[in-house]
């Protein structure tokens, strides 16, 4: 191999300033996309209707066949 130093390479400054103006973009697209959501009223949830974990007939035959009960 050369012992030979390569001469230093200056950075290029066009990619610089790319990369400094990478994340303004960012937000431009976000801010965009957030003004054009239309606002929906949130969906009351049912009372009624059961939450978490509840046997059901599916998960019965379920069971039988994977043999756990």
């Amino acid at each position: 191999m050369d012992d030979k130093e390569q001469p230093a390479v200056l950075p290029d400054p066009a990619r610089r300033s790319f990369l400094k103006a990478a994340p303004l973009g960012a937000l431009v697209v976000a801010g965009a996309a957030t003004a054009a959501a239309p606002e929906v009223a949130p969906v009351a949830a049912d009372p009624a209707e059961k939450r978490g974990y509840h046997e059901t007939e599916h998960i019965r035959r379920y069971y039988q066949t994977a043999a756990y009960w």
